[in-house]
């Protein structure tokens, strides 16, 4: 390894956040020198919502671009934003111990979603949050936003919004969950696949710093996201629907396996199929795929629907 690793990384708050801790943990484990190395990508001098853009992918091509052009040596992403399919000569080489991948609640007034009235302003970015807000049932009036942690938790300071949904593990590594007034249970909200997980990628040629860069991948937190991904992947085939999936590590019969779970839905909400499975962590891939084919067995690729046009806060519709 050479003296030196460039850690690439998006410029936001929350990225830079995220790649010093790879960094820290580089330091310690490797005893190397770290550079940060920011990359502007798609998704940040954009300001048109998401899904518009292609959704996954538009905050990693410009990283793994820096990656191959040898502007840096490690790409870190959060994990959900990458695209399931393998990148040409690019690895993933590691994937540290996740945060709580929970979604969680910043609303006016300490509420929490139960506590909102009827009509209340939700803002989110993502349309697997708003289907499974509308999935609730609570009347509330869900609004697409997008920006950072501080443009959206802004909103509702400023009385824009009432409340709006977030993930969990960003606000930890910020230090910032005194904000939160509501953690949400996977029983109302499943994640998105890998989401509070990061990923470390790094050219599939630089074998020795690949090699030195597995120190820190957990391997319960590796099983985990395998299994999410297998099943985004295989229903990225033939569903467009929202997903939602999460992955634990319970103690089974025979020692530790993964318990997945999965909901695609409708992007309205009124409509979703639900499937869970288990098997041991080295099937975590098979698992994936099994979910997934009984989640298109009952119908998950009919939930397709035409996305409602972007809207402002004052129900503009947004070019």
């Amino acid at each position: 390894m050479s003296r030196v690793v460039r850690v690439g990384t998006r410029g936001s708050a929350l990225a830079w956040t995220q790649a010093g801790h790879v960094a820290d943990a580089l330091r310690e484990h490797l005893g190397v020198e770290v550079e940060l190395v920011e990359v502007t990508t798609h998704g940040d001098v954009s300001d048109a919502p998401l899904a518009t853009m292609g959704g996954t992918g538009v905050f990693v091509g410009a990283l793994r671009s820096a990656l191959l052009e040898g502007r840096c040596d490690v790409a870190v992403h959060s994990l959900k934003d990458l695209p399931t399919a393998p990148a040409p000569d690019i690895d993933l080489v590691a994937v540290p111990l996740r945060e709580d991948p929970r979604d969680v609640v910043v609303a006016r007034d300490g509420l929490t979603l139960g506590e909102l009235p009827v009509g209340s302003r939700v803002g989110t970015g993502s349309p697997r949050r708003a289907a499974q807000l509308h999935a609730l049932g609570l009347g509330l009036e869900v609004l697409a936003i997008r920006g950072n942690v501080d443009t959206r938790i802004g909103k509702v300071a400023s009385g824009e919004l009432d409340a709006v949904v977030l993930a969990r593990a960003g606000l930890a590594r910020l230090g910032r969950l005194d904000e939160v007034t509501e953690a949400l249970d996977p029983l109302q909200m499943l994640p998105a696949p890998g989401q509070g997980a990061l990923a470390l990628e790094c050219r599939s040629a630089d074998t020795a710093l690949a090699a030195d860069l597995a120190v820190l991948d957990d391997p319960a937190t590796r099983a985990a996201v395998t299994a999410e991904r297998r099943l985004l992947a295989d229903l990225e085939a033939g569903c467009s629907s929202p997903v939602g999936a999460l992955a634990d590590v319970v103690e089974g019969e025979d020692g530790e396996e993964l318990w997945l779970r999965a909901v695609v839905l409708s992007l309205d909400g009124g409509l979703s199929v639900r499937r869970s499975g288990s098997a041991p962590l080295a099937a975590a891939d098979e698992l994936g795929s099994s979910v997934a084919a009984e989640l298109l067995d009952e119908g998950a690729a009919e939930l397709d629907d035409v996305p409602p046009a972007p809207t402002d806060l004052a129900g503009r519709a947004v070019p």
